[in-house]
């Protein structure tokens, strides 16, 4: 009998996870060997499983999938990665592929793109979803802007924070979902001001939701 491909399902959300379950469970060759909610439980289970894929999101709560891959492709290198999440942004996709992930879907995307994704990575190959292998070829041809190199610069925790802020989170809030003091937030925020050239926070928020990233997931 043909050995099944394991998965690890890794999502805050549990009927986001029951909903790709049902998913993978209807594929042949596929099988979800464990879930997780968050990287470090993540990290955990593919300890005890080894599985061959990780399906991840990469907002969750505190938490951001992108440090997950990070860890995996350094202790892991055998397991592969897929980002699924709302987050379009070039941004965030390029980095994502930077750190090791092998296909980038986004949620809405029609279900049968994660049975090709799943088979394209089990040929070695890497999948992105239309939407965002558009923009990274656009990318990729018209060479990054000036605003773009910026981005490229921040860390994926001043990322994590940007996103907090553009989603109308105060200081106190981000401070307690992060586990940090109210003066590292503000000094972080202070940081993403200066690094993008901007003055206050509002225009911030508007130069990051240019850049997609409202919404993320």
């Amino acid at each position: 009998m043909k050995r099944k491909t394991t998965i690890l399902l890794v999502d805050d959300h549990v009927l986001v996870r029951a909903g790709i379950r049902s998913l993978i469970d209807q594929l042949d060759d596929f099988f979800v060997i464990a879930e997780a909610s968050d990287p470090d439980a993540a990290l955990h289970e593919v300890a005890r499983h080894v599985p061959d894929i990780v399906v991840t999101d990469i907002t969750m709560g505190a938490h951001s999938g992108l440090d997950l891959v990070r860890v995996l492709k350094a202790q892991y290198p055998q397991v592969a990665t897929i980002i699924l999440s709302m987050h379009a942004s070039e941004e965030m996709v390029t980095e994502a592929l930077q750190l090791g992930a092998s296909a980038y879907l986004l949620k809405e995307s029609a279900p049968a793109e994660l049975e090709i994704a799943l088979n394209a990575i089990v040929r070695r190959e890497t999948y992105l979803s239309p939407q965002v292998s558009t923009k990274v070829i656009e990318r990729f041809v018209r060479g990054p802007s000036a605003e773009q190199k910026q981005f490229q610069s921040l860390t994926a925790r001043q990322l994590q924070i940007l996103t907090m802020i553009v989603n109308r989170k105060g200081t106190k809030e981000i401070a307690f979902e992060l586990d940090l003091s109210e003066k590292t937030v503000a000094a972080h925020r202070a940081q993403l001001m200066e690094r993008l050239g901007v003055r206050d926070v509002v225009s911030l928020v508007l130069l990051a939701v240019k850049h997609g990233l409202v919404g993320a997931g």
